[in-house]
């Protein structure tokens, strides 16, 4: 099942873990607590042999050993202990299959994200299967975020789908080699001091002398007796919007996210009237590259600094975007490092009406879309439409995630802690970026395109 042979019996946190410790507040509510947890899942059509799913979730936690690594927060030795392979819970529960299937799939989803999975479970992954009928279910997987990152979660399937494949059949599975999240932590200790790092925090120090990360403000102060839960809104922008982004994208030699930063930046400016913005973005962190086969936590906080003083029209913003973007991402060292070079970074999002609002776009890898294997066929549930007032965790302030749907639309998702924010701001400011859009991206596309 690709393990190396004398599994250590503990090593150190990565660094990622590291900027975890540094929002965790040791309450239960933070990122180690039991709501941090990611959710996926994905439509399964076809006779369903459940004692070989079963067996092959065995295989995934023998095979990835983060999904059974335990993270010891003692304050004078911090580690990562692997514990031994079990087979993760396979629950069976039955869905209304005269209702509209597809939202009850996502209200199926908004429920598992509702609930709870401590870090200290083990293995840190279980899966339901909620059917609608003998050829029609929607497996769902919950593990705890500290494990399983959301590039993680597509490789957690593939490989769970490979391995119902070879039981099913009595085949190969095909699987890469793969190597553990230990072996990351260990390139990533003996890389801490090497010339490469030295660079890029002689960077960040630069780069990020006299910046602070925008605050987002929010509607209640801080409180340690406020109920701390995270809400999520979710919405679509129609398909003129993919468009003009995919033109723009294009048409700049920029990536589809880099637009859309342009775009918020933009907003930043109009709402702010400041130019010289922080924005902080989370990046997959897959360096080297035979991470990208492996399971873990390896998401870096990434700050992007850029100032749009002076740009005559938003096609300049989005160069001035590219340009900082690429400089980040050639310099990208985990943010525990970086913030020790700027150490006042995040001082406005720490006030007590301030917070931090992480801008992304999501792009999966491995990605099943209508695939079949072991006589199933399998498709990732992606569009995801139903708001949820309780869902994962996010340890403090706000995240706003954007992602292309191959339907046309762009999924818009916003969580945001009700501790801090009411949901008219954060459906407020979804719709200001909404308009910023049309009028930097969408009017001027359908004008070319009338004019074509």
């Amino acid at each position: 099942m690709g393990e190396t042979s004398g599994v250590p019996e503990r090593f150190p946190l990565s660094f990622q873990h590291d900027f975890l410790r540094m929002m965790d507040r040791g309450d239960g509510t933070g990122p180690f607590g039991p709501r941090y947890v990611i959710v996926g899942g994905w439509r399964v059509h076809g006779e369903i042999d459940l004692a070989a799913l079963r067996g092959a979730a065995a295989d995934v936690v023998e095979r990835h050993e983060a999904l059974r690594t335990r993270v010891v927060l003692d304050e004078n030795d911090p580690h990562q202990v692997i514990l031994p392979p079990v087979s993760p819970e396979l629950r069976e529960c039955v869905l209304d299959g005269e209702a509209d299937r597809d939202e009850v799939a996502d209200l199926f989803l908004n429920e598992i994200e509702a609930g709870e999975f401590g870090a200290g479970e083990q293995p840190l992954v279980r899966f339901l299967l909620g059917r609608f009928d003998e050829r029609d279910a929607v497996l769902a997987f919950v593990a705890h975020h500290t494990a399983v990152d959301g590039w993680s979660a597509q490789v957690l399937v593939r490989d769970l789908v490979a391995r119902y494949a070879a039981r099913r059949e009595g085949a190969a599975d095909g699987l890469p080699a793969v190597r553990q999240m230990r072996d990351y932590v260990t390139w990533q200790h003996e890389n801490a001091d090497s010339p490469a790092v030295h660079r890029a925090r002689e960077f960040w120090r630069e780069n990020l002398r006299g910046g602070r990360v925008v605050a987002m403000r929010t509607d209640l102060p801080r409180s340690p007796d406020a109920t701390f839960l995270t809400s999520w809104h979710r919405y679509t922008l129609e398909p003129e919007f993919s468009a003009a982004t995919v033109e723009m994208a294009a048409e700049t030699r920029s990536s589809v996210f880099m637009v859309l930063l342009a775009a918020y930046l933009t907003y930043l400016r109009d709402e702010t009237g400041e130019s010289d913005l922080v924005v902080p973005t989370f990046t997959p962190g897959r360096h080297p590259t035979w991470t990208q086969e492996s399971v873990g936590y390896f998401f870096n906080f990434l700050p992007l600094r850029v100032d749009i003083a002076g740009c005559a029209d938003f096609r300049e913003v989005v160069a001035k975007t590219r340009s900082a973007c690429v400089s980040a991402y050639t310099h990208e060292i985990p943010f525990s490092q970086i913030i020790a070079e700027a150490p006042e970074l995040m001082n406005a999002v720490m006030e007590p009406h301030g917070a931090a609002c992480v801008f992304q776009a999501v792009q999966s890898p491995f990605t099943m879309t209508d695939e079949e294997h072991g006589g199933v066929r399998w498709t990732a549930i992606r569009r995801r439409l139903r708001s949820a007032p309780v869902g994962t965790q996010i340890p403090n302030g706000a995240l706003w995630s954007l992602e292309l749907d191959p339907a046309g639309d762009i999924l818009g998702k916003f969580g945001f802690n009700t501790n801090l924010f009411h949901e008219n701001t954060i459906t407020g400011t979804a719709d200001g970026l909404r308009r910023t859009l049309r009028e930097t991206l969408v009017e001027p596309y359908e004008i070319r395109r009338r004019a074509a």
